[in-house]
């Protein structure tokens, strides 16, 4: 699996998510301090509470809500055009919280996107990798996979020090919202077009056998 392209791909753009997601989330709570949001109550359905509190609550709620959801999108509409959205969804999430995540009730509901749009890499790429490579090694392929959270994880403390150095979180979330815009035009770019020349070769190898 490691030798073929469309793993590496795959590779990459769950690098770029994971990076781009663990740079806007990983430091919710400094983020909302800058913001001068994290202890300010707000009010949503019928819930008041600061919003960092509000803000981390929601988060994980919906970062388990989207793995399923993301899940079904996928087994109706393609992995490929999924990922296109999710992570196109991403990249405007974390822009739009860097420039509205100054009011906390924006910083709550904007948190909560992000964190939607973000959890889903751990069901798409999973299941893209079974139908590429099968079930047979299906666990050992998508640990293999899983190790690009690692890799992305390592990039998350350029956050700090570009931070330091600006000032504010400003470039922090453009790039973060870069890597998510790189990745969704991967997945239609260049994984769509890779999964489908796989299918065909593979398609015509069993014909030519038959």
């Amino acid at each position: 699996m490691v030798a073929s392209p469309i793993f590496w791909v795959m590779y990459v753009m769950f690098v770029l998510v994971g990076a781009g997601g663990l740079m806007a989330t990983a430091q919710l709570a400094p983020i909302a301090n800058d913001f001068g949001v994290a202890k300010m109550p707000v009010s949503l359905v019928g819930i008041t509470l600061p919003a960092l509190t509000f803000a981390l609550s929601i988060d994980r709620i919906l970062n388990g809500v989207t793995r399923p959801f993301f899940g079904w999108v996928s087994d109706h509409i393609g992995r490929e055009n999924t990922m296109f959205i999710a992570f196109g969804l991403e990249a405007v999430g974390i822009w739009a919280l860097s420039a509205f995540g100054q009011s906390p009730v924006m910083f709550v509901i904007l948190s909560g996107l992000v964190f939607f749009a973000w959890g889903e890499i751990y069901s798409l790429f999973p299941s893209t990798c079974t139908d590429v490579y099968g079930t047979r090694y299906a666990t050992t392929n998508a640990g293999l996979l899983y190790t690009a959270k690692g890799t992305a994880s390592l990039l998350v403390p350029f956050g700090n020090v570009l931070m330091t150095a600006t000032g504010d979180w400003h470039a922090v979330f453009l790039i973060g919202a870069g890597m998510n815009a790189v990745a969704a035009i991967m997945a239609l770019a260049v994984l769509k077009q890779l999964r489908t020349a796989h299918h065909a070769s593979y398609a015509a190898e069993r014909t030519a056998r038959a």
